[in-house]
């Protein structure tokens, strides 16, 4: 299995630190609000790598924290009039509903950075103790040439960084003794939630968060660190800068960054009317095809969203879903029996897909090829299956197809379909928890709903539902 490391720039043979183990930690959101679909795509695409591991026998630790403490989550909640807590909490349960409706496995561990504050205060006074970090008036800087090796990961030269103006620095240059130092804990600003330590009442800088929660909860060394590109710096490297000092040792085996995310050829902003969050995608769209649209295309590569290429993607994995639900119906009427010679090739031959799918996962998770032969076994199924076959040979075309598409979090049997009389009666139990003032109750049916594939529209005319 090659894996290509942003480190070195090349792909490389990936070799496990402990044997049949995997420690993968995967940068998540700041929730401060609805997550957008340029979150969408690291939760998939690493979700994805997690789910070939484990189909390839790996014991994955998989963690991925919330950042919930940030200037943005701050300034949502003095706009609301509440605390940064309360919104945390808040957008962390909404998080959570939008990743399951994406099949989206929960982690090993999902820290949050406010519970491992006095970690955070340990390490950065062990970066202080070796020199690498330096207190001015309750702030804390990272010395960043004091760390031979900054820059190794982004590629980036020290002194060209300096060079390159001022959008790269931070606030109290003034007190730094390097432009380019940066901050590992800050002192409290007026109505801020704040900690106690031993340089000032305050909160850590966003980089030691993550540094902290890797080493705590998969050990000073990991195999994996992941996360969008926009990641790479100053985050990542930063991130390495303050684990490879206070640890002694290398922080990350490789460094997997996925590709950006456009909006009809151009970058999504809010300014330009183009951002869209995952929960807006949903009233369009069953998550299922959001996923299979981001799978699409290699994790690396940039990736264009438009409503033709959401589609597309509808379009093909309807094509899936259908020869999915032919092989169940095929065998819910087949006879019992042991397999033909004739149905034993079959299924031989159905392996071959099996493979060219192995090979596209083995070589970088490239989930595109995949896909193909995805398309490919579906294709094979169509043509092969039919009512002249065993029970026994449907289900074992079934279950290739089941396995290949479980591995990209794709779910091809979704149980028995909802009737039109379940799906009306349920919205009436959902107008009267909503003139209740239900809201809760109200959000769980539109939830329950939308699982089974049912989008819901509020319109002045009253509900309309639709199958997704």
């Amino acid at each position: 299995m090659k894996i290509y490391n942003t480190l070195s720039k090349r792909k490389e043979e990936f070799i496990p630190l402990e044997e049949g183990k995997v420690k993968m930690y995967v940068c998540g959101p700041t929730v401060y609000n609805l997550i957008h679909i340029g979150n969408a795509r690291p939760m998939i695409v690493f979700d994805t790598v997690r789910r070939y591991f484990e189909y390839r026998g790996y014991d994955v630790n998989f963690v991925s924290n919330f950042t919930d403490v940030d200037d943005k989550i701050i300034k949502k909640a003095i706009e609301e009039g509440t605390t940064a807590a309360e919104v945390s909490k808040r957008y962390i349960a909404e998080c959570r509903k939008d990743m399951e409706a994406m099949n989206i496995r929960p982690a090993t561990k999902n820290p949050l950075a406010t519970e491992e504050i006095c970690g955070m205060v340990d390490m950065i006074r062990t970066l202080i103790d070796k020199g690498y970090a330096y207190e001015k008036n309750g702030t804390v800087y990272y010395r960043t040439r004091k760390f031979k090796d900054y820059g190794k990961l982004s590629h980036k030269n020290l002194d060209d960084l300096q060079s390159g103006g001022r959008a790269l620095l931070v606030t109290g240059e003034d007190e730094k003794e390097e432009p380019l130092d940066f901050v590992l804990w800050k002192p409290k600003k007026e109505g801020e939630p704040a900690w106690e330590s031993p340089w000032s009442e305050g909160r850590p800088g966003w980089h030691i968060e993550c540094s902290e929660m890797s080493k705590k909860y998969l050990g000073e060394q990991i195999d994996i660190h992941a996360g969008g590109e926009d990641l790479i710096f100053p985050h990542h490297e930063n991130e390495i800068a303050q684990s490879e000092a206070a640890n002694g040792k290398e922080f990350a085996r490789y460094w997997m960054h996925n590709g950006f995310l456009n909006i009809d050829n151009r970058k999504m902003s809010k300014s330009l009317g183009n951002f869209f969050t995952v929960r807006e995608i949903s009233e369009k769209y069953d998550l299922q095809v959001l996923r299979f649209f981001m799978l699409s295309a290699h994790y690396r590569s940039p990736l264009n969203f438009s409503a033709d290429l959401m589609d597309a993607a509808k379009n093909g994995l309807e094509r899936i879903l259908t020869a999915a639900k032919n092989l169940r119906f095929l065998a819910g009427n087949a006879k019992e029996g042991e397999l033909t010679e004739e149905e034993k090739v079959i299924l031989d031959s159905a392996d071959k897909y099996v493979r060219g799918f192995e090979t596209a996962m083995d070589d970088d998770f490239n989930t595109a090829d995949a896909i193909a032969a995805v398309f490919e076994l579906v294709k094979y199924i169509n043509t092969t299956a039919d009512g002249s076959r065993s029970k026994e040979c449907l289900d074992g075309l079934n279950e290739r197809l089941f396995t290949l598409t479980d591995v990209l979090g794709i779910i091809i049997d979704k149980g028995e379909e909802i009737l039109d009389e379940e799906i009306e009666a349920m919205i009436e139990k959902r107008q009267a928890a909503r003139k209740e003032k239900n809201f809760a109750l109200a959000d769980q049916i539109r939830d329950e709903l939308l699982s089974k594939g049912i989008i819901l529209e509020d319109t002045r005319e009253g509900v309309k539902w639709k199958k997704a």
